[in-house]
């Protein structure tokens, strides 16, 4: 598949957090004065979504909208400290793979989440040198369609591909114009796909200029 330009999601597709994500959000439970009854099944159960369907979906006792977000403003509190010191569990291959796409491509990440997230995976984990940018709808407002569109044109790129694991990534990517290849190996299934990995590393075979 010829490219001049890689968007990658996050959870799912570069690492898996969700036990840390848990953790984090059950202590923001707590200091909300609510249970810590999150449980890591639960959370994998939501990844991709945006962050007020999340919300909807693990607060449902909390009818108020603006009330459900300012909980869970304090959990992403606690989430970003927990992943800050702890990180997550990168995918086996994701650093040597990335090393290897960009030095022939440009690297950007788009992701359905809060800012400073992204930031903390690319900190802790030493990964920043790959990536030429990264979007979220915690800096934009928009969901994932609109920061791969947003991050595809400030980068001026003309046939990029995204790499996601969710059918929520696959419809964004379509959406936006831009063909989706299916990480496998991620938390959800895909279709219709432009084509699909079983491994991280075989981005390094599949795509090229």
């Amino acid at each position: 598949m010829r490219t001049d330009g890689i968007l990658f999601d996050l959870d799912g597709t570069l690492w898996d957090a969700v036990e840390g994500i848990c953790r984090g959000w059950n202590d923001g439970f707590v200091e909300c004065g609510l249970e810590p009854r999150l449980t890591v099944p639960q959370l994998r159960a939501c990844m991709g979504l945006l962050m007020e369907d999340i919300a909807a979906r693990i607060l449902p006792e909390i009818g108020d909208p603006a009330a459900r977000m300012a909980v869970m403003e304090v959990c992403y509190r606690h989430q970003l400290a927990y992943l800050a010191e702890h990180g997550g569990t990168l995918y086996p291959g994701v650093e040597e793979t990335l090393a290897a796409l960009a030095e022939r491509f440009p690297l950007c990440i788009v992701s359905n989440c809060q800012d400073g997230y992204i930031q903390c995976f690319l900190k802790v984990h030493g990964l920043e040198r790959y990536f030429t940018d990264f979007e979220c709808p915690g800096r934009t407002g928009q969901a994932k369609a609109g920061n791969i569109r947003l991050v595809t044109e400030r980068n001026g790129l003309r046939a990029p591909v995204y790499v996601g694991d969710t059918q929520g990534d696959c419809d964004a990517a379509h959406a936006a114009g831009v063909p989706f290849l299916h990480a496998a190996y991620g938390f959800g299934t895909a279709e219709p796909v432009e084509g699909r990995i079983g491994a991280i590393g075989a981005l390094k075979d599949l795509l090229e200029r």
